[in-house]
């Protein structure tokens, strides 16, 4: 255990994360001072009174006075008193490296631009299954540090590219990067490579590789000299846990083996596929025994917001697929789905510097519509310009929809972009979308066929 007493803390953000940091050293006898700059951080009624505080603005001369400081995700490295800080020699870190620091237990490490909340939360339910105490924590759940609070004989963190550029020590029992495409380019000027390189991180100290066969960005930068023993790969068509057929059947499969017919799954779409194989890849590294898993996989119905049926009624389906915040988790919503009418596609938000023309040839053809709203309509209809249908608001895009669907379509949120513009974050704009979703199926303003 590090003695923190003697050290001058920083700890930069007040909200759940920053004040576990708080909490963290307040339980080990050391005082943090805190600074925000909101004027109201969320937190702040939570803060201990003997904790000092600076809200506003960055408090340079804290910063520099500082032997640790410790960020929340949000905040960037770039920022040019953070800067200063680290050219001054102050160690900075997150609340990632803090808990790291403390464990006992093995620690399965996930991250990727898609799919890692699922993968998540299916190997913890087959840990769960198979009886085992599990934690789960970091960019879903729990602040790690509270996960520290009782023992657990498993720990799954769910690491974001911001996280894990303010995490060091990364001795972890397994690693995996999902995917990797392009997001957070407003946080990362240099483009692709630079968020890449921020989440191969998560590979640094790992002692087993878990790796996409089919994503060649997902493969640490040394793989060729990595024993095989210790990287593990899954992918549709490639890799040691993959896709195969047997009498006509679609199966998860490990080499030979045949694991699980998809069709027992509740869970749907090609990438749930993809992640199935991989929260079975994670679960057999860290020896979950392989019937917890399975029945796991029949049971799990999936994550609110992701790709979720809100309703299925006069033969249209609605589907909320909110926490599709960049392009690659708006194309698997896209691949994922059997149409037989009209694919009514909702896109828009704050794209955060993305480059939407990956989406172009995949909303082309007379069976899709595209309805765009927000920040970046104006660039999301360019996909499809004269055609899209343009509006400020997704309430007003979803009582235009009301007027055209017809029994076979389906009505897609899956909009490729942050809520931030427009909601507190994509769980909000999700419960906006199923209440729109009641409202203009109740209204029954589509015609019958």
């Amino acid at each position: 255990m590090i003695n923190y007493q003697e050290q001058n803390i920083v700890v930069i953000g007040l909200g759940i994360t920053g004040i576990s940091c708080v909490d963290f050293f307040c339980a080990r006898g050391a005082r943090p001072r805190v600074i925000d700059t909101n004027f109201c951080p969320p937190k702040l009624n939570e803060l201990p009174t003997d904790v000092e505080y600076w809200l506003g603005d960055f408090k340079e001369e804290w910063l520099l006075e500082a032997t640790l400081i410790v960020i929340s995700p949000g905040v960037a490295l770039s920022h040019p008193a953070l800067e200063a800080a680290a050219k001054n020699g102050v160690e900075i870190i997150g609340d990632i490296e803090l808990f790291l620091r403390e464990v006992t237990s093995p620690v399965i490490a996930i991250t990727g631009s898609n799919g890692k909340s699922t993968v998540t939360q299916l190997v913890s339910q087959m840990a769960t299954c198979a009886g085992w105490q599990v934690g789960v924590g970091g960019n879903i759940g729990k602040p790690a540090l509270l996960l520290l609070q009782q023992y657990y004989q498993l720990y799954i963190l769910e690491l974001s590219s911001f996280q894990l550029e303010i995490t060091k020590n990364l001795k972890v029992a397994v690693a995996t990067i999902l995917n990797i495409s392009e997001d957070h380019m407003n946080r990362y000027p240099l483009g692709l490579q630079q968020y890449r390189a921020a989440k191969l991180k998560i590979y640094q100290q790992a002692t087993v590789y878990v790796v996409n066969a089919e994503d060649p960005l997902t493969l640490p930068i040394n793989y060729t000299n990595i024993a095989k023993k210790f990287l593990i790969s899954f992918g549709a068509m490639t890799g040691a846990y993959h896709l195969g057929y047997n009498n006509g059947k679609r199966w998860l499969m490990k080499q030979e083996e045949l694991l699980l017919n998809c069709d027992d799954m509740r869970i749907v779409g090609h990438h749930n596929e993809i992640n199935a194989l991989a929260a079975l890849a994670l679960a057999d590294t860290v020896a979950i025994p392989r019937k917890a898993c399975l029945i796991a996989l029949r049971n799990f119905s999936g994550l609110a917001h992701r790709f979720e049926l809100v309703l299925e009624s006069n033969g249209i389906r609605w589907i909320n697929d909110s926490k599709a915040t960049n392009v690659g988790s708006t194309k698997a919503a896209i691949n994922a789905l059997k149409l037989e009418g009209t694919l009514h596609l909702l896109l828009g938000g704050d794209g955060k510097l993305a480059n939407f023309s990956p989406l172009r040839s995949l909303v082309q053809g007379s069976h899709i519509q595209l309805y765009c709203f927000g920040q970046d309509r104006k660039q999301l209809a360019d996909l499809r310009p004269n055609i899209a249908t343009i509006t400020q608001t997704l309430a007003q895009a979803m009582y235009i929809i009301g007027n055209k669907v017809r029994a076979g379509d389906v009505v897609l949120l899956s909009p490729a972009c942050s809520s931030l513009d427009q909601f507190d974050n994509f769980k909000a704009r999700g419960k906006a979308f199923r209440k729109l979703v009641l409202k203009v199926s109740s209204c029954k303003y589509y015609l019958p066929v």
